[in-house]
This record gives structure tokens, sequence and C-alpha cells, in this order.
């Protein structure tokens, strides 16, 4: 929360033009403002006053906030754009990599980068918040590598949780395109086919009696190609939201995509209640489609009980959706405090379920990620394959890897770090 000083615009008739630039500045961040929003500010700050720079805050917040994830941008916005006396300095220093270090919090770094867009791009700051020129003092140089590459390289690369509204947008329609072939796997029925293995005795034989019992040619049959089904589960509490926003972007464009392979496409998300997001996903506009299903899912942000809502998919729709030898696609970090027997023991219930199953951890951007949490190591034993899934990088790895049964990604090491530990 800002500080508690005198915030000193009583008297300045450019406070509506600056709270309409404000509002605008907050939309191109990602808030949804309007009018309608900006007229309540209005009236807001008139009918609360604003000798205070913490009321101001508030009574501006209350007007423009609708949900708890866009708090930290809107702090930003309010921090740079009304009187910072560094205002240039903390942007540019945002827009620009410095080669100094990672800062350590990557939700506010991510959410400081989309408030300097914005008011670089779409808004003026106020005429009285304009800090004089400071002279004399020295300027470091920072070295901005963007211009080494290509901005669609860049952003290949760049984690999620980093991009600004602009580049998530082109990482969606990057994802968009991004083909998610799968290999058939041989089925228990069988086609006719010119040549193979098998002889098809029945055939041949009933061809024999047409010609008097003589055998002319011998017929042949193959295993009949399946097709397998793709069943997501994408864990979307506080620390995995941002991930699986993106992910069902992508999911949604496999499952409308025709000639993908699959035979279908399920989705869950999970946090601290499983829900089915399926048939919202089958809708053509991907922005309904996503609005409808987290609307639907009332646990976004929450908490996470990864061992209950495994558990709840096992009991009520594992043999629904599981038929077709799924492969499924496990979407979380594992940090989970429930009981670790009981999720070690849902997970290998699905893993015996399902024909693959991959877990995508956005924990394994991190060199030195470790499988030392509970959760982690009670899932690790039961997966497939364990793979990153935090950048179009590391989805456009696991779309080539998707359909080498041999492909354990991390998990050989991770498992050898686990039993050494």
């Amino acid at each position: 929360m800002p500080e508690h000083r005198p915030l000193d615009l009583p008297e300045n008739p450019r406070l509506v033009p600056n709270l309409v630039h404000f509002a605008r500045a907050l939309r191109k961040a990602g808030l949804r403002t309007g009018t309608g929003r900006v007229a309540d500010a209005v009236r807001a700050v008139e009918a609360a006053g604003f000798t205070e720079r913490a009321d101001f805050y508030h009574v501006l917040e209350a007007c423009f906030v609708s949900r708890a994830e866009e708090r930290r941008v809107f702090a930003q916005v309010f921090r740079l754009f009304w009187r910072d006396p560094r205002f240039m300095e903390h942007m540019m220093a945002m827009m620009l990599p410095a080669v100094r270090g990672v800062a350590e919090d990557r939700t506010a770094q991510a959410a400081e980068k989309r408030a300097a867009e914005a008011l670089l791009d779409g808004a003026r700051m106020p005429e009285r918040a304009r800090p004089p020129e400071e002279e004399g003092e020295e300027s470091e140089i920072e070295v901005d590598a963007a211009f080494t590459m290509s901005r669609e390289e860049r952003l290949r690369t760049l984690d999620f949780e980093q991009m600004s509204t602009e580049e998530v947008a082109a990482a969606r329609r990057m994802l968009a395109r991004l083909a998610f072939p799968v290999r058939p796997f041989p089925s228990r029925r069988a086609e006719a086919a010119p040549a193979g293995r098998r002889i098809d005795r029945r055939r041949s034989l009933r061809a024999a009696m047409r010609t008097g019992g003589e055998m002319q040619a011998l017929h042949h049959v193959r295993p009949r190609p399946r097709w397998p089904a793709l069943v997501a589960l994408c864990d979307i509490s506080g620390s995995m939201s941002q991930y699986s926003r993106i992910l069902l972007h992508f999911l949604h464009a496999v499952s409308n995509r025709k000639g993908a392979g699959w035979a279908d496409v399920h989705a869950f998300t999970f946090g601290t209640r499983l829900t089915n997001v399926t048939r919202h996903l089958r809708s053509r506009d991907v922005d309904a489609a996503l609005a409808a299903a987290g609307a639907e899912a009332q646990d976004w942000e929450g908490g996470t009980r990864i061992g209950d809502c495994l558990h709840a998919f096992n009991r009520d729709w594992s043999r629904r959706v599981m038929g077709q030898g799924a492969v499924v696609l496990l979407i979380t970090d594992g940090l989970d405090r429930g009981d670790p027997d009981r999720l070690s023991s849902e997970m290998e219930r699905l893993h015996l379920t399902a024909r693959r199953l991959v877990w995508i951890n956005p924990l394994l951007r991190f060199g030195e990620f470790a499988p030392r949490a509970t959760g982690i190591r009670a899932m690790l034993p039961h997966v497939d394959s364990f793979r990153a899934g935090h950048s179009i990088e590391t989805i456009e790895a696991l779309a080539e890897a998707i359909s080498r049964p041999d492909d354990v990604g991390e998990k050989a090491r991770l498992m050898g770090a686990l039993r050494a530990g």
C-alpha cells in the first residue's frame, strides 16, 4: 500500500483528464476499464476526498479492480502514474533487461513490465507528475539484449509469467499454430492388408473354396490403427494460473483443429476441486471458451489439493475418458500440502489407467530445481515423462516428444537425485 502523504491535488483542474489517462493505462495493462468506471471514479473521489494518498489509492482501486489478480498490476500503474519522482527511470529500467541480475519475484516483475508498457504505449502522465530533469547524476548504461535476436525468437524462450499483455497475446497466436501430432497405436481389431506378418486364414480358406479347394493366394491382415485421446489436468492454483491459462489456449486450438489425429480432447482444471471444462473448449471462439471455463471453475488462484482432485478424477471420470488409451498431460508444479501417501496412491492409479502420463512442471525453468518438495517426491515415480512447460520453446519440445514412447524428459535425472537424497 502506498505511503501516507498528502496528494496535493484538490485544486488541480486536470484531475479528471488525468483520471481518464490513468484508466487508459490500466486498460493497456489488461484491466477492464470503460467510461462507466471512469465516471464512478470521479464521483467516488469527489465523495471521499483525496487529502491522503492512501485514501486516493483505495478509492481508485475499488472503482477499477474487479479481480484479485488485477491488484498487483493496478498498484504498479498507480505508483508509476501518480507523481513518482523517478517515473521515467523506473519505466526504462523495466523495459530494458538489466545485466546486473534477475529479480526473485517474477510475478511482480511481469506486473511492473505490463504497467510500464501500458504507460509508454497509450497514456500520458499527469502534467504535475512530470519530474524535473536531474542534472549532475551519473547514468548507468544498460545493455538491451533484445536487439540481438528477432522478436519471435525472443518470445519463444520467454517465461509465460514474465510476458506483458501484448506478448501473451502473441504467444497465444504462436501456440494456436503449433502442431501437436500423435502416432496411432495398434488395436486388437484387424484390417485387410496387401502384405503383412499375419495370414488371414479364414479369408484365405473362403477364397480357396471358390476355386474347388485350390489355394491360389494368401490373404493378410494387420492390426487396425487406433488414435488415442488427450486428457489434460490443469492446475489453476495461484502459482500456476498464468501457465494454465496459456496452455488452455493451446488445448483449445488442438481440440478445434481438424486432422490433428487425437480421437478426442478432454480438459479438466483443479485447485481445491476438480472441474470438467471440456465442453467449453469446443467453442470456436477461444475468448468465449476460456471465459466460460473460468466462470465454471470457481477455484482459480486458490489453494491446491492435488491428491483430492486426482481421487475425484479417478473415481468419477477415469472410465469415461480413459478408455481409448489416453495420453494424460498433468500440468502442475506439484506443490501440495496434503497427505503424500494419498497423493502417491492416486498418481499410481492414474498412471495405470493412462497409456502415457506426462507431467508438465514450470518449475523446471530453474536450473537448480531438485525434487525436495513432498508432493513432487510423491508424484515423480509414477509418471512416464517429466518435462518443462514455461515457454513456447518447451511446448514445442513437448509436441515433438509426445509421440516417442521412450521419452522420459528430466525424470531419469531427478529420480537419480531423489535416490541419492
